[in-house]
C-alpha cells in the first residue's frame, strides 16, 4: 500500500463507518480528530497516527497500525488499528450504564389499546 490513505477512506475500510460519505461527513463535522487536531476528509493517514473518533455517544481513541483503502472482513479491519485500554474501559462503563438505565425504564408487556391510549392522552393534557 502506498504511503498515505485518505482518512475518510481508511475509516470506511476499518469499519468505523458504513459508507465513505458518512466517514467524510464525520471528519468534516469535527467528530474525528487526527493527532488532536481537526482535519479535512482528504487528509492522508500514516501508521502511528492517533485518532479520536466520536460516534453515537461513544469515544474511540485508536492508533493506526496499517493502511488500507479496501473494505474487507471485520477480522482484517481490526488489524488496521489498536484501541487504547482507557478508551475500551470508558466505552464498556458507558455501555453498562446505558444497559442499567434501560433496565430501570418501564416497558409495557404489550401496546396500549384504545382505552389505554385515551387515558394516556388525558394524562398528557
Amino acid at each position: 500500500m502506498a504511503e498515505g490513505v485518505r482518512i475518510d477512506k481508511w475509516l470506511w475500510a476499518a469499519r468505523f463507518f458504513k459508507t465513505r460519505s458518512l466517514a467524510a461527513q464525520a471528519v468534516a463535522g469535527g467528530k474525528v480528530q487526527l493527532n488532536e487536531a481537526r482535519v479535512k476528509p482528504a487528509r492522508a493517514l500514516k501508521p502511528g497516527d492517533q485518532l479520536e473518533i466520536h460516534k453515537a455517544g461513544f469515544e474511540y481513541r485508536i492508533e493506526v497500525l496499517a493502511l488500507s483503502d479496501r473494505r474487507g472482513p471485520a477480522k482484517v479491519a481490526q488489524t488496521l488499528y489498536r484501541e487504547h485500554e482507557d478508551s475500551v474501559r470508558r466505552r464498556a462503563a458507558l455501555r453498562e450504564q446505558q444497559r442499567l438505565a434501560a433496565a430501570s425504564a418501564p416497558h409495557p408487556a404489550r401496546r396500549p389499546d384504545k382505552k389505554a391510549r385515551r387515558q394516556l392522552r388525558g394524562l398528557k393534557g
